[in-house]
């Protein structure tokens, strides 16, 4: 299913149940909600998206704990979770997705190029995974993990 097309069915999932949704992205930049947001009237489902590519402001926006970062690394199913949780408190909605992880080039032995870390946050509580999709080029990376990160919501509020 391309993403366009998830990203469809997810927000009318959404609107469905009267929700929104929020994002909390590092590696993606805004990918998660620019290709929400690129689907016609999504406005009414899209509460708001957080970019946070540094470490500083993962701390601001989201009020990612220092410590947190010092012990796991901001490539953490951790930080991801903090992320998430983070975006759901300081927005209108009812699930947040976060994504935070090593796009390419580059990468180390503990953290490898295409590992990216998920974290979901609902009434439900947070959810976390980390997949490695592998070294497949920063644009490939990025793009699956918006896919990953779209059918991860799908599948919690189906």
């Amino acid at each position: 299913m391309e993403l366009a097309d998830l990203a469809t069915r997810l927000l009318a999932r959404m609107r469905a149940r009267g929700e929104m949704i929020a994002t909390a992205e590092s590696c993606t930049g805004g990918l998660v909600a620019a290709t929400l947001t690129e689907v016609p009237g999504s406005s009414d489902v899209v509460d708001r998206g957080f970019v946070t590519y540094s470490n500083a402001a993962k701390i601001d926006m989201l009020g990612i704990r220092p410590a947190t970062l010092k012990a796991f690394g901001a490539v953490s199913e951790e930080i991801a979770a903090e992320m998430a949780a983070g975006a759901l408190a300081r927005s209108r909605a009812a699930v947040a997705i976060a994504v935070t992880g090593i796009a390419g080039p580059g990468g180390s032995e503990f953290k490898p190029e295409g590992r990216v870390c998920f974290g979901l946050a609902d009434a439900g509580g947070v959810r976390t995974e980390t997949v490695d999709f592998g070294p497949l080029g920063r644009r490939a990376v990025r793009e699956a993990t918006v896919d990953h990160a779209l059918r991860m919501v799908l599948a919690a509020v189906d």
